[in-house]
């Protein structure tokens, strides 16, 4: 979707020792997100890039890939080497079984 300058990986990929960041709005996160993500708005990431570690692979993630894809894209112009992009986004996660939790006591699903 965005070339050989965003890496991506699949859902089957994301190993348990990697820092998942969601990118989706806090609505979307409420409905259903990956067990163990950490949340950061898209459009907060210019001002909490401390937030995002540069020391492990960081798998980026929204709902179908094009967000996730702008904020890896964002991350390595601004000298972040270990970040990909989750091909597919919270979609391909939930249709390869991969596990969906809510944060407001409802059914998980991906918004």
């Amino acid at each position: 979707m965005f070339g050989p300058q965003v890496p991506s990986v699949t859902p089957a990929e994301v190993g348990d020792d990697i820092y998942l960041l969601d990118v989706r709005e806090p609505d979307e996160w409420a409905a259903g997100h990956a067990p163990g993500a950490h949340h950061v708005p898209m459009m907060e990431i210019p001002a909490r890039t401390a937030e995002v570690p540069a020391d492990v692979e960081v798998v980026v993630v929204c709902r179908s890939g094009g967000r996730s894809g702008q904020v890896v894209s964002y991350l390595m112009g601004n000298g972040w080497d270990n970040v990909r992009n989750l091909d597919g986004g919270m979609q391909s996660w939930a249709a390869a079984g991969r596990e969906v939790v809510s944060e407001n006591g409802q059914q998980a699903r991906v918004l």
